[in-house]
């Protein structure tokens, strides 16, 4: 019941009212107006977070009689007075008055009771004070209580001076790029578009292109430039010049957030508004660490009168195993007790932060990069893959020898993903755990201004071919059973269950994967495979129809069926390898009558079933959606194990770019002048609108158990779809 006891309340402000119990709707940012007993009664269920401001911070407060207490309160909250446990002995009756700004109710409320007349005392009697808006001076407001006992006679009286301050640190919970003010969602995190919560970049790209680590790594702030890689955290203040003696703001986190944020503050507000005109050039010092590994708890300014200050919130790891993403930071209002006594919180106010997931590109996303080794060997492969780039507008960039040592397996040394904010994103190599004599380059030529650089490390007994991202690819996006992944899945070779001496992905690298959530990992069975990479039997292209892309899936027995056509058309002694040096041809009678390599085959179809087993179901697939390419294998005998390896250079590991593909040129059997692979590659490619360009890998690439795939590495732009809107 909604009452108006003036009389009893005895208040000097006609403008104070008594009312039960509520919950505050917020009207603006700064005042907090009790909504009437219809509106709260109307609103029932449906009073959610996102339209009311969320329930006042409360706090306990004790109204020792007979003393005058100072004491700050923080707009929209509220402090609690319990009456009886503060009254003197005897008391039965109570009184309270009031200067304009405090607001006040009691519960439970009162009775009806005489004009004047003080309120009955009872041992659940709270007094419930607020006040809605910031003060301008210290204790410039005041409340007090009167205590009588049975005979209404006054026992004691507890008097407060008050001071009202408006805190709140903001952040960019509504993720549209701007730090609004007091988000009620913003101490919590939500996936999908309805979601809230703010987002955290790792910065691990490096603002030096000299004698570079990641700036993650860096102690301090050493470029303007490096502020946009961080999140904007804004402290907002309202009040009085200064706080009361001993009153003050710290900014803490807790240990287990330790390790994976930096907070650094800007220096004062004139700098922060210099410091954006030379956003990319100015060299500041002026940016202090804050809270780090080291420094859990830090007192910052209180500023006085209406104030900012900004500070730039900076992710130092991704999602792993021992980390879900999640970072809170805290501010909390200090109140002092005596000297030598610590102080105590009496208001905190708290932010949450996830960080951004490393995210791979399929190959339906449009190419920006090429990246490719110059050796002493590879001319002719060189020579292709420039005249496919480069007569489609893509950008190649070539690691010359000197770099590469070597070392020409770029897809193996590291996978092109990107990590994305409301207000910044940027491309991020992952450094496979591989190791070869390309290892220094995505770090020492990659890792710059705006290109991030993450590796897991494991133990070297625990590496093996399958650890090289030949091995790691990611499908377009799917449904899957109503199921969306609109950033795709991720697809790793392991392998089979039953193997006794499989080889494996590294679990580091299998951990970081499943860390990211937004491309939930698939496992496929590449282990069968001499060199144990998924992109030997399988890749995506874009297609104009259905799901927008195909899979592609190598296939011993669409081979075969290309082999018998042509035998049975009158060209069994077509050759395979025809006019390739070093090479001896084939016929193609010869090779249907090799029963070994028939059985080979099979066995090769049968791990590839299985596989496409897995794709169908893991990606929502039909037949529909996957061509099977004309590609034979052979098994090489390996310490009495046998894994497998492409016949002939292996068409499905191809480059995709855009609607062009440049693929292994085959050197298969001509019929008429030509190769009748490259003629049923075609057919089935331009089917989709896609242009076939054969290259020439045999020799530099083939003969070492790769080809164009392998041999290369695409840097794709990123998705427009938002990883903070997927329904997790």
């Amino acid at each position: 019941m909604l009452t108006n006891h003036r009389a009893l309340a005895l208040a000097v402000s006609p403008d104070v009212s008594v009312a039960p119990r509520f919950l505050n709707i917020r009207t603006s940012p700064t005042c907090f107006v009790p909504p009437s007993a219809e509106l709260v009664q109307s609103l029932g269920e449906k009073w959610t977070g996102e339209k009311a401001a969320a329930m006042a911070h409360r706090r306990t407060l004790r109204g020792d009689y007979d003393k005058t207490s100072s004491v700050v309160c923080v707009v929209g909250s509220e402090l609690n007075i319990n009456l009886d446990r503060s009254a003197p002995p005897g008391s039965k009756f109570f009184s309270v008055k009031c200067t304009a700004n405090v607001k006040y109710s009691i519960s439970p409320p009162p009775g009806e009771t005489s004009h004047m007349s003080p309120v009955p005392l009872s041992g659940n009697s709270v007094l419930l004070i607020s006040m809605s808006h910031a003060s301008q001076e210290e204790a410039e407001e005041k409340l007090s209580v009167h205590y009588y006992g049975k005979k209404k006679d006054v026992l004691g009286k507890a008097v407060l001076h008050l001071t009202a301050v408006e805190i709140s640190l903001d952040v960019d919970a509504d993720r549209d790029g701007i730090v609004e003010k007091n988000n009620p969602n913003k101490e919590s995190w939500k996936w999908g578009p309805n979601g809230h919560g703010a987002i955290l970049l790792v910065n691990c790209d490096s603002e030096k292109t000299h004698d570079k680590t990641p700036d993650s790594e860096e102690v301090r702030i050493s470029r303007v430039s490096d502020l946009k890689d961080m999140s904007l955290m804004v402290l907002r203040t309202k009040g009085p010049a200064r706080l009361p003696k001993g009153y003050k703001l710290t900014m803490h986190i807790c240990q287990g957030d330790a390790e994976s944020v930096r907070v650094f503050r800007a220096g004062s507000p004139e700098l922060v508004k210099n410091s954006l005109k030379k956003l990319f050039s100015a060299f500041v010092k002026d940016y202090p660490l804050v809270l780090s590994s080291e420094v859990l708890s830090q007192e910052v300014p209180y500023l006085g009168g209406s104030a900012e200050i900004n500070f730039y919130v900076e992710g130092l790891r991704f999602p792993d195993k021992d980390f879900d993403g999640l970072i809170s930071i805290n501010l909390s209002l200090l109140e002092p007790i005596s000297e030598g006594i610590p102080e105590t919180p009496i208001f905190t106010d708290k932010v949450v932060f996830r960080v951004s997931p490393w995210i791979m590109t399929p190959n339906t996303l449009q190419p920006l990069e090429v990246f490719v080794c110059s050796t002493s060997d590879n001319y002719q492969f060189l020579k292709g893959m420039k005249n496919l780039v480069t007569k489609n507008g893509y950008k190649l960039k070539v690691c010359h020898e000197y770099m590469n040592r070597g070392d020409r397996w770029m897809q193996d040394e590291l996978e092109f993903g990107y990590i994305d904010s409301p207000h910044h994103n940027f491309p991020v190599v992952l450094d496979s755990p591989r190791d070869g004599a390309l290892d220094d380059f995505p770090y020492d030529v990659l890792l710059g201004p705006d290109f991030g650089y993450v590796t897991r490390v494991a133990r070297r007994r625990d590496v093996s071919s399958l650890d090289s991202f030949g091995n790691l690819e990611v499908s377009p996006p799917v449904t899957v059973n109503g199921k969306s992944y609109p950033l795709g899945r991720i697809l790793i070779g392991v392998a089979f269950p039953t193997a006794t001496k499989g080889r494996n992905m590294t679990k580091v690298v299998q951990d970081f994967l499943w860390a990211q959530k937004v491309q939930e990992p698939v496992a496929l069975f590449s282990d069968w495979l001499h060199v144990g990479h998924i992109d030997e039997f399988m890749t995506f292209v874009p297609a104009p129809d259905r799901k927008g892309f195909r899979l592609l899936l190598a296939s011993p027995d669409a081979g075969y069926k290309i082999f018998r056509g042509l035998h049975n058309d009158g060209h069994g002694q077509a050759k395979m390898f025809d006019g390739v040096k070093n090479e001896d041809p084939v016929t193609v009678d010869e090779i249907l009558g090799d029963e070994n390599l028939r059985a080979e085959n099979n066995y090769v179809q049968s791990c590839i079933d299985w596989n496409r087993d897995v794709l169908k179901r893991e990606l929502g697939l039909d037949d529909d959606d996957i061509i099977d390419l004309p590609i034979l294998f052979k098994l090489l005998d390996e310490e009495d194990e046998y894994r497998a390896v492409a016949y002939y250079p292996d068409m499905v590991n191809m480059i995709v770019l855009g609607k062009n593909l440049g693929i292994p040129k085959p050197f298969g059997p001509k019929v008429n002048g030509r190769c009748a692979l490259e003629a049923e590659m075609c057919s089935l490619m331009e089917g989709l609108g896609l242009n076939c360009t054969f290259i020439d890998d045999f020799a530099s690439y083939h003969k070492l158990l790769g080809e164009v795939h392998c041999g290369s590495n695409v840097r794709r732009k990123p998705f427009d779809f938002k990883w903070w809107n997927i329904e997790l």
